[in-house]
């Protein structure tokens, strides 16, 4: 599979939902979910509203990309679900993106870089980069926040949602605490993720998208004993 055609990317996993339109190299229009309105409510209007003031039609978009997680359960189950009926309904292939790799792309320089989300709990969900690529010194996974600067490489930039919960536990590390406003739109950074692993092969069918929460439901916890998605009875 090769080049990359118009793409519609969705990214609901943080606080600040978005929309992108992706095209080979460029982004052609972005737009945020309207404050105040659940997600299931503004997540429509938002892709109708992009489709229009790039005057296109759905038709046109060949391929989707959506943030899979971690991040907020509804908002994953929303995004995920969106996406997953609309490639359906127009037999176009999808991209997953995780949701963490699109925080971190905000991120520009040489230095590395962590992206936090809150996972409560005194926890959050984190994953280290170097270079724009996945690090082995913060596997994406779900780290108590009081473990978190020991994990991290000197002079690393923390980023995403979860910045001002571990602020407290990275006073006096060698880390850059990204200022706000951390709920940045990430819609364009998941397109832009998701243009690069396109020429690569790597999409899935509708039917294989699936949100990658990592931590269980409260009451699957309780139900199964098993706090993390990798876990088994």
């Amino acid at each position: 599979m090769t080049g990359v055609p118009l793409l519609l990317a969705v990214e609901t996993a943080t606080a600040a939902p978005s929309v992108a339109l992706w095209r080979g190299d460029a982004l052609l229009g972005e737009r945020a979910a309207e404050p105040g309105r659940a997600t299931a409510e503004a997540l429509l209007p938002a892709l109708d509203a992009l489709l229009a003031e790039a005057g296109l039609a759905l038709a046109a978009v060949e391929g989707f990309a959506v943030s899979i997680g971690p991040g907020s359960f509804t908002g994953l189950r929303i995004g995920v679900a969106t996406v997953k009926g609309l490639a359906f309904g127009t037999g176009r292939p999808a991209v997953a993106v995780s949701t963490l790799a699109a925080i971190a792309a905000h991120a520009r320089g040489p230095r590395p870089v962590a992206a936090v989300l809150d996972a409560r709990r005194g926890e959050v969900y984190a994953a280290g980069f170097a270079g724009g690529v996945a690090a082995d010194w913060l596997p994406e996974g779900v780290i108590a926040i009081s473990a978190l600067a020991a994990q991290l490489p000197p002079g690393c930039r923390v980023v995403g949602e979860g910045v001002p919960l571990c602020a407290e536990a990275l006073r006096g590390a060698d880390a850059e605490l990204a200022p706000p406003p951390y709920s940045e739109t990430t819609a364009r950074h998941v397109a832009a993720l998701a243009a690069r692993a396109w020429p690569r092969g790597e999409t899935v069918a509708p039917a294989d998208l699936a949100p990658r929460y990592l931590r269980r439901a409260e009451a699957e916890v309780k139900r199964t004993g098993l706090r993390f998605e990798r876990e088994r009875p």
